[in-house]
């Protein structure tokens, strides 16, 4: 699914809603999302899942077309780790 589906969908679900205000809410929710995953925190959703961050050393890595050895700096990566209740659904 991609954020326009998602729209849709909120959109055909709440029809006293105007297209405009689902977009802003959606777009709040993904924003707020990732302002807290900036600052280092941790977003738990009940039953969904939990949105965080790790960090990844630096290393040495190789261009796939010429082979030349590159390096790679130090990062920090987005990370889910799904609820029970979301594990639970998807192993039925």
């Amino acid at each position: 699914m991609i954020r326009s589906e998602l729209v849709q969908i909120l959109a055909a679900e709440n029809p006293d809603l105007s297209l405009r205000d689902i977009e802003a809410l959606v777009t709040t929710f993904f924003d707020e999302i990732t302002k807290r995953l900036a600052v280092g925190g941790r977003v738990e959703l009940r039953g969904f899942g939990a949105f965080s961050t790790r960090a990844r050393d630096a290393r040495t890595g190789r261009n796939p077309r010429t082979g030349e050895l590159v390096d790679v700096d130090a990062k920090r990566v987005p990370y889910f780790k799904p609820g029970k209740e979301m594990r639970a659904r998807l192993n039925v």
